[in-house]
């Protein structure tokens, strides 16, 4: 049961995040992350700072966001490019362009929400 619940909540996160609802997806992957003691748990942490970097560049904190964006960059860096089979490579260059964006901009309102990556499986 713990299996399907783990699987479920993953899941759900990856959903979520990809519907642009950033705060949930945090939240979903936050149960996870706390209730369970994954081996990669550090990975799940990558993906919620991500998710919050979001949430930061929702609420105008545009500091926060580059701070946890990095915060993920470095755990999710750890991880090979198909881990959990997600496209990692391809996520991962993507927060590459964002880091160079997030610093470049002034403000979060000057951001440019279509380069929001989506989390997606290896096919």
């Amino acid at each position: 049961m713990d299996d399907d619940k783990k699987k479920e909540l993953f899941f759900s996160g990856l959903k979520t995040f990809n519907g642009g609802n950033y705060f949930d997806a945090h939240e979903i992957w936050e149960e996870l992350w706390s209730e369970y003691y994954l081996k990669d748990r550090e990975f799940i942490q990558g993906l919620i700072q991500l998710a919050v970097c979001f949430v930061h560049l929702q609420n105008g904190n545009i500091n926060g966001a580059r701070s946890l964006l990095n915060k993920s960059t470095k755990k999710l860096n750890k991880f090979p490019h198909d881990h959990r089979n997600i496209n990692l490579k391809k996520l991962k260059n993507i927060m590459i362009e964002l880091n160079i964006e997030l610093e470049a901009i002034n403000n979060a309102a000057e951001f440019d929400w279509s380069n929001c990556p989506r989390i997606l499986l290896n096919e």
